[in-house]
């Protein structure tokens, strides 16, 4: 009897082990869908009730420029004009996951400043970690939706996995020759590819070469 306990401890403690070992990143916490838009953390979402109880109607407001803001404060003050439905995205076309608001800024706005607009209308920002800088166009992953392999060189593999088809078979590998585990895809920049951009895809496995965003491609 005491064999099993002391068996049953020590599995316990390995999963648990297994567990705290997996990778935790900010741009990879959030619950959000792909395409790197996430709903506000710790915001509610919905437009509170009225006193009476039944739903409060949605008035209009104007949109003032969020653009330069940290992440965190456009949304508190989005959220007093009455704007509720808020979401976000990465403007590095990196499809990160904005998991920690207070870490990034805003570089853009899906309405434009000045605008009244109805408080039921989504406001999306887009946004940067802080120590970066915004970009002068956003970035966007190429689709795959013609059925054939866009050109992912330089595109995260996140993306680059968001943008196929989600039975499509991946393998990535570390392009550096260090054979490192690829474990925060949104890290890592494809360097090379296969199949070649506009090969017919038709279901066939596509793999990729990569390393992180602060190295070069060999």
């Amino acid at each position: 009897m005491r064999t099993r306990i002391i068996t049953a401890t020590l599995l316990c403690a390995a999963v648990a082990g297994v567990v705290a070992c997996q990778p935790s990143d900010d741009s990879e916490s959030s619950g959000a869908g792909a395409g790197g838009a996430s709903t506000t953390s710790g915001a509610p979402t919905s437009r509170p009730p009225s006193s009476d109880g039944k739903p409060a109607e949605a008035e209009k407001a104007t949109v003032p420029n969020f653009v330069a803001m940290g992440l965190q404060s456009a949304q508190d003050r989005a959220q007093e004009l009455g704007f509720y439905a808020l979401t976000s995205h990465d403007a590095l076309g990196r499809d990160r996951m904005q998991a920690f608001d207070r870490n990034w800024q805003v570089c853009s706005q899906n309405v434009k400043a000045g605008t009244s607009v109805s408080t039921d209308t989504e406001l999306d920002f887009g946004a940067v970690k802080l120590e970066e800088k915004c970009p002068a166009k956003e970035e966007k992953a190429p689709s795959a939706a013609g059925g054939s392999m866009p050109d992912f060189k330089g595109k995260s593999v996140k993306a680059a996995r968001a943008a196929l088809e989600s039975g499509t078979s991946i393998t990535v590998d570390d392009a550096s020759g260090d054979d490192r585990w690829v474990l925060v895809e949104s890290n890592w920049q494809v360097c090379t590819q296969s199949p070649d951009a506009g090969v017919a895809l038709n279901g066939r496995p596509v793999s990729f070469t990569a390393v992180k965003f602060d190295e070069p491609c060999p």
